[in-house]
């Protein structure tokens, strides 16, 4: 946004713009124990496929000016998650690995410990981070869904909500079924964007088992006849699934989709940046439970013990209450701290500001009056994005 695993496709990796990564790792051990500190300040390359940048280089760019003696210098570079797994596995069969860290959703989490791309981080490393006492404990659940590889920096309870204009949606669905007799109704007005791609799309992906009462919402293979028979009858009167979230909140505002799939961040913050009308309101579905999202921290296999020392002592700062309060940013991944005991009151000012104004009241009774689920595992999340393409919206995809 302005923002809890899958088949990725291998592709070339388009570089998104806050700086090139610095000269490849070379020299250095990859394996075996992780030092304290490193024996000299590093370069640290870090790669952004969730957006989560907005809600952590403040983080970042704070202990880098107070460890002076471990990070000379960090790189920032984003893509999107689809381009993640083709780049890292390329500079890895290469012996060039120039990426040192990942910040990711789950897409690109489960898509590498599909691969076997990521470094593991626990239970080798436990000591050096916090432990799951000190997460909230959706972000706990999340953090178990990691396994050994991933480390949660940020969390939310995501959705799925659908958000729509009062003016062209004066009645909105309220249920599963009332959603779809919309679309029929109005070809091409409910719009949600490919769900390897986006927050939004996963969730309500994952979210449909638990609406229409599906026989094991956590197995996409054998347990959602009624989701991927739903998906396939509302697909028809679907024009086209965006490749990004960003279009679908840009074609709310333009009125040429008038219910899209949302959640309290994608919300909240497209609000605050102007993107979609502040008026814009958003609607659980009957039956209604949250499904949960949050990002991480990888480390590519491949990267020295010198600069994953470094990772780690960031990543323990990052994780401290100070920092989380960060997270709150303007609304992006609302809430957004993973860990406890972290009040907006300790967010900076223009974060309360923009919550202040633009936050929902509804919100903080809706997560706690409602069931929380985490995502799918990696396996499952990788064969439901799969069968999403091929049998669901994959023609329809915007490119």
């Amino acid at each position: 946004m302005p923002r809890i695993r899958i088949a990725l496709a291998a592709a070339v990796l388009l570089l998104g713009a806050c700086g090139a990564p610095d000269a490849p790792n070379s020299g250095g051990a990859t394996d075996g124990p992780v030092p304290d500190k490193p024996g000299e300040a590093v370069t640290l390359n870090i790669l952004d496929v969730a957006g989560n940048l907005q809600l952590t280089q403040g983080m970042i760019d704070d202990f880098v000016s107070r460890a002076g003696d471990q990070i000379d210098k960090v790189t920032y570079s984003k893509a999107t998650a689809p381009e993640l797994v083709g780049k890292v596995k390329a500079q890895q069969n290469a012996g060039r690995v120039d990426i040192d860290l990942v910040l990711t959703g789950v897409d690109g989490l489960a898509a590498g410990i599909d691969q076997d791309l990521w470094t593991p981080l626990l239970p080798a490393s436990s000591s050096r981070l916090p432990g799951m006492s000190t997460y909230l404990p959706g972000a706990e659940a999340m953090q178990k869904l990691a396994g050994d590889f991933g480390v949660t920096v940020t969390y939310y309870p995501s959705g799925p909500l659908l958000e729509y204009l009062p003016a062209n949606v004066p009645s909105p669905p309220k249920s599963a079924e009332e959603l779809l007799a919309y679309a029929k109704a109005n070809p091409g007005a409910v719009q949600y964007a490919r769900p390897s791609n986006s927050g939004p799309g996963r969730t309500f992906l994952m979210g449909l088992p638990y609406l229409l009462g599906d026989s094991d919402p956590k197995d996409p293979v054998n347990g959602w006849s009624k989701t991927w028979a739903y998906l396939a009858e509302l697909n028809k009167y679907v024009t086209l699934y965006p490749s990004s979230t960003s279009e679908t909140m840009k074609n709310l505002a333009n009125g040429s989709a008038k219910i899209i799939a949302s959640t309290t961040g994608w919300d909240i913050n497209p609000r605050v940046l102007g993107t979609v009308p502040k008026e814009a309101k958003v609607q659980t579905l009957e039956g209604f439970h949250w499904v949960t999202d949050a990002h991480y921290a990888v480390i590519p296999r491949g990267v020295p013990t010198n600069k994953q020392a470094a990772i780690l002592n960031l990543l323990q700062d990052m994780l401290t209450p100070q920092q989380q309060a960060k997270a709150y940013d303007q609304g992006y991944f609302y809430p957004g701290p993973a860990v406890k005991d972290v009040t907006l009151s300790m967010a900076p000012e223009e974060s309360q500001k923009a919550l202040a104004e633009f936050g929902r009241p509804e919100y903080d009774q809706l997560i706690a009056g409602n069931p929380i689920e985490v995502p799918l595992d990696a396996k499952a999340l990788v064969a439901a994005f799969d069968r999403w393409d091929r049998e669901i919206g994959g023609a329809k995809v915007k490119k």
